[in-house]
């Protein structure tokens, strides 16, 4: 009920007055029935932009740090987060990523809309990173077709470390669902797992038009991070 009243009332509305999102491709949306909506990842506001312009409820697997916060305000967030229809996912490690499969096959077995992004965290710098093979598994298990989808612009509206969001344009892309029912019964092979999802990647890449890193993006922040350390710690070092 929290969910639709977010929608329709509450932020939904909002977000749409603030943002005016062009929409394209809607239609691509299946009207009924299980289906994978598997998006890029720029902003933090795209957990809330891409629900609002979905004719339907999309449950999305979000990181459990959104819902393990101290205090109050962390207790006021995971419920907000569980009321939006998200689902806590813990990302460290591999019996992890397990859970958070069957976590989304839950979804899907229900014949709803599941939400992914298979970059498995946002983007750092706008760009679009290797995809997780965590979407081609739930595809071909469930044997469900998978929606594309781009953010344009909310990297612009909320990058990294920005809490309030600024006005620009945003246009949410939708491309044409990918079948991938030829690959039934090999979601247990390495190479097609991995196939599929560079498809998928391809199909998002070809709509937002980003520049795309073959790394995953959770290890290019590392070395990011790394590399900003070491020059911290090289500029306090004393002149001779």
């Amino acid at each position: 009920m929290f969910y639709y009243l977010l929608k329709y009332v509450l932020l939904g509305p909002l977000l749409k007055l603030l943002f005016r999102p062009r929409i394209e491709g809607l239609e691509h949306v299946p009207a009924t029935g299980p289906a994978i909506v598997a998006g890029n990842h720029l902003s933090f506001s795209d957990h809330f932009l891409m629900p609002a312009v979905l004719r339907r409820r999309i449950t999305f697997l979000a990181k459990r740090e959104y819902f393990t916060g101290p205090g109050i305000k962390g207790r006021l967030i995971a419920a907000f987060f569980r009321s939006a229809g998200q689902i806590p996912v813990d990302r460290s490690g591999r019996e992890a990523g397990q859970a958070a499969i069957q976590e989304g096959l839950g979804v899907l077995r229900k014949g709803e809309l599941l939400g992914i992004y298979p970059e498995g965290t946002r983007s750092h710098d706008g760009r679009l990173y290797k995809g997780k093979v965590g979407v081609a598994v739930m595809a071909l298990r469930a044997g469900v077709p998978v929606v594309p989808c781009a953010m344009i612009g909310t990297f612009e509206a909320q990058p990294p470390g920005k809490v309030v969001p600024r006005l620009h344009p945003v246009v949410i892309r939708f491309g044409r669902p990918l079948d991938f029912s030829r690959y039934a019964g090999m979601e247990n092979e390495k190479a097609v797992l991995r196939a599929v999802t560079d498809e998928i990647m391809y199909a998002i890449l070809s709509l937002s038009e980003q520049e795309y890193v073959d790394q995953y993006a959770a290890v290019a922040k590392a070395e990011q991070a790394a590399k900003a350390e070491k020059e911290r710690r090289f500029r306090r070092l004393p002149s001779s």
